[in-house]
């Protein structure tokens, strides 16, 4: 059987312009798992890995309304990002679930909270650019600046607004990935790597501690289908494929990349530095160490014959 990793964007459970209630996660789910299922009954092994923005940017806001409120210790973000590994991948099985029951496949779906190995030297702990939490103002930014050692930036979307800002170091090692290999051998399908994976490093001692971080969800997933030798790695997204100058006059979709042609395009910032860039570094990573190809596209697009951007080693 062949081995693949697929990789939920961010609108699998929240699109841009809902609440975010569970109705409307479950639904979200559903409509894009469903296009998972040919790969099942092609025979494919499959991992799914996911985002978490939205709902760990909701835990952290529940942080500050219990500590405001009722003066419930703040959690750090390791133990807000596991939270959400659990409430995620709950959904997801059962989704993944329902639909297996609905096409006659028996299969087990398995969630795992999965941990994922930093180097706590990474430079991205001196430079932390990844905004999470609220919207902010001023003053508040100030204060918690103050108290809690938090660091801000201002918010591209509302002006006058400060967000929080942490570290996204890159990842090392999945920790228990044999794990999941011998899950995948047994027949099952496996929900890893929730939201890029809990961020831990290890001590001198080789002890593992969380870290103040948060880890890109398609990076995690390129160590991951890696160290499990994937045969296909699917990185699924709002767009049906990766665009050179998106949304430009001049936007033209790449329906196929060499890793050589998506290193110059980079080099030369002609894919979006906060969404596409991570992706194709994502599929670069995992192709240089030996996998045979990677694939951006949108989920309704997966069993069509032009199905997206294919990256592949050359």
């Amino acid at each position: 059987m062949k081995k693949a990793i697929v990789a939920l964007g961010g609108n699998a459970l929240i699109r841009g312009d809902q609440k975010g209630t569970i109705q409307e996660q479950i639904q979200n789910a559903t409509d894009t798992l469903k296009n998972i299922v040919p790969l099942i009954k092609q025979g494919y092994s499959l991992v799914i890995t996911h985002g978490n923005g939205p709902q760990v940017g909701n835990i952290l806001m529940r942080n500050d309304a219990g500590e405001e409120k009722y003066g419930i210790p703040q959690m750090p973000l390791d133990i807000c990002v596991a939270d959400s590994q659990g409430g995620i991948g709950y959904m997801l099985e059962q989704v993944m679930l329902n639909l297996l029951r609905k096409h006659g496949i028996d299969k087990n779906v398995v969630t795992l909270v999965t941990e994922v190995e930093v180097d706590p030297n990474d430079p991205a702990f001196k430079n932390p650019t990844k905004r999470v939490g609220k919207i902010y103002s001023k003053e508040e930014a100030d204060r918690l600046a103050k108290e809690k050692g938090w660091i801000f930036k201002p918010s591209p979307k509302v002006p006058g607004g400060w967000r929080r800002v942490v570290p996204s170091p890159w990842p090392l090692k999945i920790v228990n990935y044999q794990v999941i290999e011998k899950l995948l051998e047994a027949g099952n399908i496996i929900i890893a790597v929730g939201g890029g994976g809990v961020p831990v490093y290890r001590d001198k001692n080789g002890y593992l501690h969380g870290i103040e971080a948060v880890i890109d969800k398609d990076r995690a997933s390129s160590v991951l289908a890696t160290e499990i030798n994937a045969d296909e790695f699917y990185i699924l997204t709002d767009v049906p494929y990766v665009y050179m100058n998106f949304n430009t006059p001049g936007q033209k979709a790449l329906k196929e990349l060499k890793v050589s042609q998506a290193e110059e395009y980079l080099k030369q910032g002609v894919f979006g530095e906060g969404n596409m860039a991570p992706k194709i570094e994502a599929c670069i990573n995992f192709i240089k160490h030996g996998g045979p190809k990677a694939i951006i596209t949108e989920s309704s697009k997966l069993n069509n014959d032009d199905f997206g951007t294919t990256i592949f080693p050359g």
